[in-house]
């Protein structure tokens, strides 16, 4: 049975969010495969069951549990955290504000001390560490939750892009590079490219900057073309109404979209790849597969004790909300890692 999630837009919770069983998600995954001859597949055991973890931590009393957190940043990391969120409120009293101002922007409202949680679609940086430590928050507790394949879609009535190089999207994407698709390929029509992508606060963006635009070109920068937005609703609703519009942003807003979208498979250099599960856990979709993160303190988890069984609930239950809301769990070794970060609290 699959369950249902919600993404908002950025006023309202508006679109149904597809808490990904194992079959829904093997499904939607086969069919985004048939871009330039991919042929992998997903294996998840994203049911919606109890994980083995949180078996074996049935004892914890969430029902005890008062208060509030506040979570904030990344949307891509956004409807992992509110699924948990919705799950932790059946278990505990506490109650759970999810929101998403991009990474960088839940980086800066973290070291205000203005939310307990930020969620990331990359590493924090230098400088925002920084300013974390200038703001006598010195504590910062990093944890991975997941696996994205970064998603390019094209509009399904775009019938001469199934793949792209890295460079071809350097083309598309950098400052002053392709307009129009004939300049990208003498084969494309001579139409004008259409961008959306997320805004500049955004961890896809800057993972994006960094792995397509910058990566072959120190000196280029991401267009300002287009349409940018904090919301990936808004990139994907965008796509859907253009025949000659490109974006990019989490796989899960794709699988989200089904057939109002298709993906682009990525050549790196060793050949066209689909985004997936299987090609995120083996490395093979490159540049474009990234890890996913909370961020914490851990002042928080010693004082707070609704902040602790937030995060070890997280932790308990991620390797099955994970898949479902579209994106790929941990490997075991990487999830015991972050569990033995705040077992102790």
């Amino acid at each position: 049975m699959n369950l249902v999630r919600r993404i908002p837009s950025a006023h309202l919770l508006q679109s149904p969010f597809l808490r990904l069983s194992l079959l829904g998600l093997v499904a939607l995954l086969v069919l985004a495969l048939a871009a330039c001859g991919g042929d992998d597949e997903k294996d998840t055991t994203g049911n919606g069951a109890t994980t083995a973890a949180a078996t074996e931590d049935a004892g914890t009393d969430y029902s005890s549990l008062t208060g509030e957190i506040r979570v904030d940043g990344s949307s891509t990391v956004f409807p992992i955290s509110e699924a948990v969120a919705e799950d932790f409120s059946n278990e505990s009293k506490v109650r759970v504000n999810v929101a998403f101002s991009g990474t960088g922007g839940g980086f800066e409202a973290f070291c205000r001390g203005e939310i307990e949680i930020a969620d990331a679609s990359r590493p924090i940086k230098a400088d925002e560490k920084q300013k974390c430590t200038d703001a006598g928050i010195d504590d910062i507790l990093e944890i991975q939750v997941g696996t994205d394949a970064l998603t390019v879609v094209v509009n399904p009535a775009n019938d001469f892009v199934d793949c792209l190089t890295v460079d071809q999207l350097h083309q598309i994407f950098k400052e002053g590079g392709a307009t129009t698709w004939d300049q990208v390929d003498p084969s494309f029509p001579a139409e004008k490219i259409v961008w959306y992508y997320p805004g500049t606060d955004s961890g896809t963006y800057d993972y994006f900057v960094e792995q397509i635009v910058t990566k072959v070109d120190k000196a280029a920068v991401h267009t300002s073309e287009g349409t940018s937005s904090e919301d990936d609703n808004v990139l994907a609703t965008g796509v859907e109404g253009d025949d000659f519009a490109i974006g990019y942003f989490g796989i899960a807003y794709y699988l989200e979209a089904g057939s109002n979208l298709k993906d682009v498979a990525v050549d790196s250099g060793s050949g066209f790849v689909d985004p997936s599960a299987e090609t995120a856990l083996d490395g093979t979709y490159k540049p474009l597969s990234r890890p996913l993160f909370i961020y914490t303190r851990t002042s928080f988890l010693e004082d707070r004790p609704e902040v602790a069984g937030f995060v070890k609930f997280y932790l308990e239950n991620s390797q099955d909300l994970v898949p479902e809301v579209g994106y790929v769990e941990l490997p075991d070794d990487v999830h015991a890692e972050q569990v033995a970060k705040v077992e102790k609290y």
